[in-house]
């Protein structure tokens, strides 16, 4: 079978509000998780790691957070001169040009690029999911199949109407819907899309000719190709979750301490980074850490359960921590008490507060704490 030529397109550009604070200055793919990575670590090296090497980005909101992580893609080894990253802003002058009104219309503005780099398959990814997969498994299967779209899907138990929700019978993809109010499945869409390339141009084009514009790929050009075309799907095996809420990010967390997370740490499957280098984790003659992961430049005087602390966060003697993630550079000054909590980075959190996200959101039980959250004023 011929090795088709493969392009990657990583759609980078959501302004993720579901995630308050946290994207509030940065790009969501530049979201810290795990401690020592962030988002877009997870797309990148699953394609290292694959052994795929052309990859464009297409940025939209807050580039420059995003830009302080790719470092040329050299963390990935794609800073090379004949192929490897290329980051995709939006631009002014010409055809494509502005900003995109949702993910499909991010990739309908790169069109005559892709025509031009001229590839047998295109790999669409979002940079908001934590999951392993080596997607040369999926190019396999969608040329066995004879597709003209592979969608990766996984079963999920909560809230698949947030999602794509797909209906599949003998592996053909026969019903999609959207964020449905009324899901009829379970399984939805992991958001990895592999398209043969014309099929895909011909949708775009065919769409906004039909339409006048188009805005997710739910909306208009995943039902069309459902409709049109032999789309399959790519059950992904093992773990997946969506990064969009402060909910699932929180768990996310969680799954890792208790062991039942992404794992970041196979020797096999390394995920990659551009973090900087700083010393271990530090944990005091009168700190406690137990169950929680700490990373390099943690500093720990007080008390930590079951907790993620990013790089340089500080916990101070006499503070306690319960329940949480704190970003890089937070500091717990000494007397506070914080549960059930997503801490943003180089927040202070003052001394005597007493903070609990199961209190202040009880719906999802967790809530953000950002750096205008006033959480270094002291308890009332």
């Amino acid at each position: 079978m011929r090795v088709p030529r493969i392009l990657t397109v990583i759609l980078a550009g959501g302004a993720g509000g579901r995630l308050g604070s946290l994207t509030d200055h940065r790009a969501k793919p530049a979201i810290p998780v795990a401690g020592s990575y962030n988002l877009i670590d997870i797309s990148l090296s699953n394609l290292h790691n694959s052994g795929f090497g052309d990859v464009w980005i297409v940025e939209q909101y807050k580039p420059q957070s995003l830009n302080d992580q790719l470092v040329s893609g050299r963390p990935w080894d794609l800073d090379r001169t004949q192929g490897g990253l290329r980051v995709l802003p939006p631009f002014q002058g010409g055809d494509g040009e502005g900003f995109a009104q949702g993910n499909a219309d991010a990739l309908y503005r790169q069109v005559d690029y892709i025509r031009e780099f001229d590839p047998d398959l295109v790999l669409v990814l979002s940079a908001d999911h934590l999951y392993r997969l080596d997607y040369r498994d999926v190019v396999e299967a969608h040329q066995e199949n004879g597709a003209a779209l592979t969608l990766v899907t996984t079963k999920i138990n909560n809230n698949p109407g947030d999602h794509g929700v797909v209906e599949v019978t003998n592996g053909l993809v026969t019903g999609f819907e959207y964020k449905p109010r009324n899901p009829k499945t379970d399984l939805v869409a992991a958001e990895i899309f592999l398209y043969d390339t014309d099929v895909l141009l011909n949708a775009l084009e065919t769409l906004v000719q039909r339409d006048g514009q188009l805005e997710d790929y739910g909306d208009q050009l995943i039902p069309y190709l459902v409709e049109q075309e032999k789309v399959v799907e790519y059950r992904l095996p093992g773990y997946w979750r969506d990064m969009g809420t402060p909910r699932s990010y929180h768990q996310a967390h969680l799954d890792l301490i208790e062991g039942n997370g992404l794992d970041f740490d196979d020797p096999q499957w390394p995920i990659l980074s551009a973090s900087p280098r700083r010393l271990p984790a530090y944990v005091g003659p009168n700190g406690v850490a137990t169950d929680s992961l700490l990373s390099p430049g943690a500093r720990v005087e007080g008390s930590v359960r079951r907790s993620v602390l990013s790089a340089g966060a500080v916990v101070e003697a006499g503070a306690e921590v319960d329940s949480c993630v704190l970003l890089d550079g937070v500091v717990v000054r000494s007397g506070a008490r914080i549960a059930n909590l997503i801490v943003d980075s180089t927040t202070v959190i003052g001394g005597g507060r007493k903070l609990d996200g199961a209190e202040l959101d009880p719906e999802n039980g967790v809530a953000v704490v950002g750096r205008d959250s006033k959480a270094d004023a002291p308890s009332s």
